[in-house]
């Protein structure tokens, strides 16, 4: 599942950058979690883009066969967590992202070199 979850972060990230998220980070927390093998964080500058950005990585992934099986906090666009199989998505606000600090929360988790998982795919 590594392999497959390893591309599947790669779409999710693509699908991020087309929809204009900043910052964006992948976490391998392949051995430190049971809720995903990786973690992709971004941000938004406000609530209607967290929803944009949520919305395209869906519509990408969908195109591709890929449903999320959890979705929450559309309804305040502050903090949107995507569950798809092996790869968890988190888009927030940035003043939210800044309060959580999920990437330090996270620390012992190594940094994904996207570059690196895009020539392999």
């Amino acid at each position: 599942m590594t392999e497959m979850g390893l591309e599947l972060a790669v779409k999710i990230v693509e699908a991020a950058e087309e929809g204009l998220a900043v910052d964006i980070e992948t976490l391998d927390l392949q051995g430190l979690s049971i809720l995903a093998d990786y973690f992709v964080i971004a941000s938004g500058r406000n609530s209607i883009q967290v929803k944009s950005i949520a919305e395209k990585i869906e519509d990408d992934l969908l195109e591709a066969g890929e449903k999320a099986v959890r979705r929450e906090g559309f309804n305040d666009g502050r903090w949107i967590i995507l569950d798809y199989p092996g790869v968890m998505v988190h888009i927030f606000r940035k003043e939210e992202r800044d309060l959580y600090q999920l990437g330090k929360l996270w620390g012992d988790a190594p940094r994904v070199d996207l570059e690196k998982a895009r020539c392999m795919k």
